[in-house]
């Protein structure tokens, strides 16, 4: 029989067991519980870092690389900054960053495209209501030079024509860029024609020097006439914007193996590497222009010149320096677009520079017979006659003269020395003449301003 006093004391001592056993049972969950507490800390940590990460970037993002990638659209030498973090790029963050930029990128273009197009057809109903006026301007200026014979109204008349004709390149270049058509019907014309019509349309005329070098009746076929003329005064008018006053700007036409070749020559201040790069990009064509990428002013001779090569399988490179320290423009005319006519029956214009080339046989080409040289008189001067063109003196055209009998009214015409009005306005008329021979006695399609122009 167990005493009372064994029993209490095993009793206790079972106590004893249980209270050590549940004393290192609380120890140890107060271990764990510390230890999930550090766990929770640290991913508490780990956690509040990669949501300052992620703010910082999206910050970054909405600060500094959107922006940059706006800009890059219209300045391709703008640099879109990168993560902050370089780890960040190949992480599931930096690449949904990227993405948010390349739909961004997209979306500016899309509205960039679509504002564009609508500018340029809200440009395109103006500009031809402005060509519209600037024709009928036109008619009106011709019909006073025909009905009024006043030396000093008619000088004044042919300036004010002029004028408008400059106002018409303008506004014609701006119709071009922003896609309607030239707006013009044509007829098979010499190309020196052509090129002296792009002449007449420039305020610095006298400083550009044509060097003919073709074969007499060399002409265009007459949807290619306009083109040509336009961009040959765009590459004019860029030679004689980019070089001194006092120096001239040098066209030669010759014949290539394919076709014909216009170049222009200048002494100016010429173009940068980049320049030349984004020049020839735009006379190429080969890139869609928007009128944003042209600057504040818009300059849109090369994109206009871009237009029309595209549209008329024309080729021009303004990729190399000029001889004489600017730039060289070289226009292409493919032998497709060439066509010819009878330098005879249909002489080119009196203000246009005769060709160099001499037929086989010596002694007058054909196109010296249409403008009256090589016939003397008996008293050995050239009598002047229709189309013949006078010597120039400095900041004139060659000068258009009424056909006169070898006579004494002829002498008589010879011995003026002094420069009159009627003198200027003639100089004036032999340059109009060149740009109503590009246009085949004004043979212009008004339907094309007037009531809705072809786009």
């Amino acid at each position: 029989m167990i005493e009372l006093p064994d029993l209490a004391a095993g009793g206790l001592a079972l106590g004893t067991l249980s209270a050590l056993a549940l004393g290192g049972g609380l120890l140890r969950a107060r271990r764990r519980l510390a230890e999930q507490r550090a766990e929770t800390a640290r991913l508490r940590g780990q956690l509040d870092g990669v949501l300052q990460t992620f703010t910082s970037e999206v910050e970054h993002l909405a600060a500094q690389r959107v922006p940059a990638a706006a800009r890059q659209l219209t300045h391709p030498n703008v640099l879109v900054p990168g993560p902050l973090q370089p780890r960040t790029s190949s992480s599931p963050l930096g690449i949904g960053l990227e993405g948010v930029l390349r739909s961004l990128r997209a979306e500016l273009v899309a509205q960039r495209t679509r504002i564009d197009a609508a500018a340029q057809a809200g440009m395109r109903g103006a500009t031809r209501e402005i060509q519209a006026a600037l024709y009928r301007l036109q008619d009106a200026l011709r019909k006073l030079q025909q009905d009024y014979d006043d030396p000093e109204l008619a000088q004044t008349l042919f300036q004010l024509d002029h004028e408008n004709e400059q106002s018409l390149r303008r506004a014609q270049v701006a119709a071009v860029v922003c896609g309607a058509w030239v707006g013009l019907a044509r007829e098979e014309s010499h190309l020196v024609d052509a090129v002296t019509g792009g002449q007449a349309r420039l305020s610095g005329y006298h400083r550009v020097r044509v060097n003919n070098h073709l074969e007499a009746g060399t002409a265009l076929v007459s949807h290619a006439v306009e083109p040509v003329a336009i961009i040959v005064a765009e590459l004019l008018d860029n030679a004689l914007r980019h070089s001194a006053p006092d120096t001239d700007v040098v066209v030669n036409l010759e014949h290539v193996h394919h076709g014909v070749c216009v170049t222009v020559d200048d002494a100016g201040v010429g173009m940068t590497q980049d320049e030349r790069a984004r020049a020839q990009r735009l006379v190429a064509g080969s890139e869609p222009v928007l009128l944003t990428d042209l600057g504040d002013p818009p300059r849109m001779g090369f994109a206009a010149i871009g237009q029309l090569t595209r549209q008329f399988d024309l080729g021009v490179d303004v990729s190399s320096p000029s001889a004489y320290g600017g730039v060289r423009a070289v226009l292409r005319v493919e032998s497709h677009l060439l066509s010819r006519v009878d330098p005879v029956e249909r002489p080119p214009a009196a203000s246009a520079s005769r060709s160099t080339r001499k037929p086989a046989g010596g002694g007058p080409t054909v196109s010296d017979a249409a403008h009256g040289f090589g016939a003397e008189d008996e008293d050995g001067a050239s009598p002047a006659v229709s189309g013949h063109q006078g010597p120039r003196e400095a900041g004139e055209l060659p000068q258009r003269r009424r056909r006169v009998r070898a006579s004494g009214e002829g002498a008589a015409a010879k011995k003026r020395a002094v420069r009159r009005p009627a003198d200027s306005a003639a100089a004036l008329g032999a340059l109009q003449t060149g740009t109503a021979a590009a246009r085949t006695g004004d043979d212009i399609d008004q339907t094309d301003f007037e009531g809705g122009a072809a786009q």
